[in-house]
């Protein structure tokens, strides 16, 4: 049999990629390798950060003096921005409790004034019923006064009767004298 070998090109190019890949590698670890290497690139990044340095500067100036926000001021303004909505939202927190005990306190409220209300009809209840009772009282002592009435008049009769009872006796007595006496004849 034959080897029929069919061409992928994908295989292809995965074989040129890991070549390429290590060829790089090879390359930078050549360059990094090398002290005098290190030290341009040392010099060119001090100088690229003394110049995004100068560049920064000159921007902010720039901007201060066109009155235009900066990527500080900006930065500025939104950490306000989140304190000022960390803040209202324990202003807000606030408020609910406060609305809470609010309502608690309504609560309160309504309450005493509905024992208020009982206080008051008991207190008008109470009153009514003494004026009842003083009108009792001066009926009650109208009676008394009456009954005292009636008793002094029961002890007139009593003084009545007693004389009569006397009267009686002595009239009794008398007779049986002259009964007595009319029989001596």
């Amino acid at each position: 049999m034959s080897d029929n070998k069919t061409y992928d090109p994908y295989e292809a190019f995965k074989n040129y990629s890991v070549q390429w890949e290590k060829q790089l590698n090879d390359m930078f670890y050549l360059w990094t390798n090398n002290p005098e290497f290190v030290r341009f690139t040392k010099m060119n990044s001090d100088a690229n950060a003394n110049f995004l340095e100068f560049i920064r500067k000159n921007q902010e100036f720039f901007a201060n003096q066109l009155n235009i926000p900066t990527k500080n001021d900006l930065a500025n303004v939104s950490k306000i921005a989140i304190q000022t909505e960390e803040k209202l939202d324990l202003l807000e927190e606030q408020i609910w409790s406060l609305s809470d005990s609010f309502a608690e306190t309504n609560k309160e409220i309504e309450s005493i004034v509905d024992v208020s209300r009982e206080v008051i009809k008991v207190t008008k209840q109470l009153k009514t019923e003494l004026t009842k009772t003083k009108k009792e009282l001066v009926s009650t002592k109208k009676l008394n006064e009456e009954l005292q009435e009636v008793k002094e008049e029961l002890a007139s009769l009593n003084g009545l009767k007693e004389e009569l009872a006397s009267l009686k006796d002595l009239m009794g007595t008398t007779k049986e004298t002259v009964l007595v006496g009319e029989g001596d004849k």
